[in-house]
């Protein structure tokens, strides 16, 4: 990880929310730098390039979704959402804003510091060119062949559950929602398309999971969307 991915931005009109953040992302060996307000954070986000952004909603001057649509006009920097907002639209919105990943406010530090991990893993893979074979656990997913194997046996795919299944370990650890995962795989939205992600991805853990109703790979986000999870992935 480069120097910049150990600096981490807090955008957080809460005082003792940045005070908690500092000490106990310092002791992981994390940089922080600190802003109350939704203009500050725009500033040193432009000043310092850091290499995530902690991201409160409920900010004194902004919306933190206007703050995150203008850092998605011109910084690739991963954003996580820390918010007291629980309510499924406000993550959503979050995520199909651009947001990588969304807490909910208490959370604990320890699956805060997890998130941050895949999230920076994934951004330096991003910096990376994609290789035609990704491998996770016992899944392996030949991209240039359309070929997907499950513990050294292929299992056939149909062309939309291959499609859907690339997109989602392509993006491994990130949260997609249902109106993105729409977008990429079927090319639109609409409400009489809603419930194609959901029966896709069932038909995917038949195929996929060892015990599809205890998925290993591909995890639901009540609500809002799908989560790959490399197998073995204890920290997410």
């Amino acid at each position: 990880m480069s120097a910049s991915g150990r600096l981490i931005l807090a955008v957080d009109d809460e005082a003792p929310i940045r005070r908690f953040l500092k000490t106990y992302l310092e002791s992981q060996g994390y940089g922080l730098l600190e802003a109350a307000s939704g203009r500050q954070g725009l500033d040193l986000a432009a000043a310092h390039a850091p290499g995530l952004i902690l991201l409160d909603l409920g900010l004194p001057d902004m919306d933190g979704l206007e703050v995150l649509a203008r850092l998605r006009e011109w910084s690739a920097a991963p954003v996580i959402v820390l918010s007291a907002r629980g309510q499924e639209e406000d993550k959503i919105a979050a995520l199909d804003g651009g947001a990588v990943d969304y807490l909910t406010k208490p959370f604990g530090v320890g699956e805060l510091a997890a998130r941050i991990r895949v999230a920076l893993r994934r951004a330096d893979a991003a910096l990376e060119p994609a290789g035609p074979v990704i491998t996770a656990g016992e899944l392996r997913v030949d991209l240039a062949n359309r070929q997907v194997h499950v513990g050294g046996t292929e299992v056939r795919l149909t062309p939309i559950e291959f499609k859907l299944l690339a997109y989602l370990v392509k993006n491994a650890g990130k949260v997609l929602t249902h109106n993105q995962i729409l977008r990429e795989v079927w090319g639109r939205v609409s409400e009489e398309q809603a419930h194609y992600a959901r029966i896709y991805v069932h038909q995917l853990r038949q195929k996929l999971e060892a015990d599809p109703s205890r998925p290993q790979y591909l995890r639901t986000e009540t609500g809002v969307g799908y989560r790959f999870i490399p197998h073995g992935e204890k920290d997410v």
